[in-house]
């Protein structure tokens, strides 16, 4: 099977810095798998945030993440400053998904390549349609 190669950095719209910890590596040296995975979920979070997406409390938009992964290219870890990469892959009725480049440093091709896949629900928990202001929010991620 031929492996695709690492995106680089004009391929994402927008980023943001996240510094590693000492505690993110394993004992090979190397970040931790389920930090890549947190990595994520906290970039993808604070995209939503400061783009006025209410994520959490009353009035919040009910998004859940119910698939993602992540394709490996080189190793990362502390004292690495990682640049989370997104962009809109995928843009549908009630969900859509965000893939997360992480850059070691200034490299020029990601490190890592992982997706978020998040659908829209209402009060019961049921896939509803992606309100207009979030779908508007959205555009900013595409290329």
């Amino acid at each position: 099977m031929t492996r695709a190669a690492p995106p680089e950095r004009a391929a994402f719209s927008a980023f943001r810095a996240m510094p590693t910890r000492w505690a993110d590596n394993d004992a090979y040296g190397h970040l931790n798998n389920a930090t890549y995975y947190s990595l994520f979920d906290t970039a993808v979070s604070l995209w939503q945030m400061d783009r006025g997406i209410v994520i959490d409390g009353p009035g919040a938009t009910r998004l859940l993440v119910v698939e993602n992964g992540c394709t490996y290219f080189s190793e990362v870890g502390f004292p690495d400053i990682l640049h989370a990469g997104l962009r809109l892959a995928h843009l549908g009725r009630t969900s859509f998904r965000t893939d997360i480049a992480l850059f070691r440093n200034d490299a020029p091709n990601a490190a890592a390549l992982g997706f978020f896949t998040q659908v829209h629900v209402d009060a019961t928990g049921r896939p509803s349609p992606l309100p207009d202001t979030l779908r508007a929010r959205l555009g900013h991620l595409t290329i």
